[in-house]
């Protein structure tokens, strides 16, 4: 019943911003944590940062923190504001919601984005 639908990848250089987006629908009591997570092509999913609904706690991956900002506001949606992109931040970008557990472990996170492609060239 929930749905989550993200937005906002594509092709940057190195040094430039994206900015996702992640509508979530579904159930009206589902003000649940959000996180974001990316692949790479042959790697595992990677946990990239996590939010609780009313932005009162916000946890980064060491490898994006001070450039990536999660975010959210009053309309269902959390955006990840991608600054001083690297190549090495290139693969999809998934938008999950509700963990149990270890949020920075992607089995621990019960429903899941079609992903966006974010690809940083050098």
């Amino acid at each position: 019943q929930v749905q989550l639908v993200e937005s906002g990848g594509g092709l940057v250089q190195a040094g430039g911003s994206l900015r996702l987006s992640c509508a979530a629908s579904g159930p009206s009591f589902s003000n649940f944590p959000m996180g974001w997570f990316r692949q790479a092509p042959g790697k595992e999913r990677e946990f990239v940062c996590a939010i609780t609904w009313s932005g009162s706690s916000t946890f980064y991956a060491d490898s994006v923190k001070g450039r990536f900002t999660i975010s959210t506001d009053d309309a269902n949606t959390v955006s990840l504001q991608m600054n001083t992109l690297k190549p090495e931040d290139t693969a999809v970008y998934y938008c999950a919601a509700d963990p149990e557990g270890d949020y920075t472990d992607y089995v621990a996170w019960g429903y899941w984005g079609q992903g966006t492609q974010v690809t940083v060239s050098s």
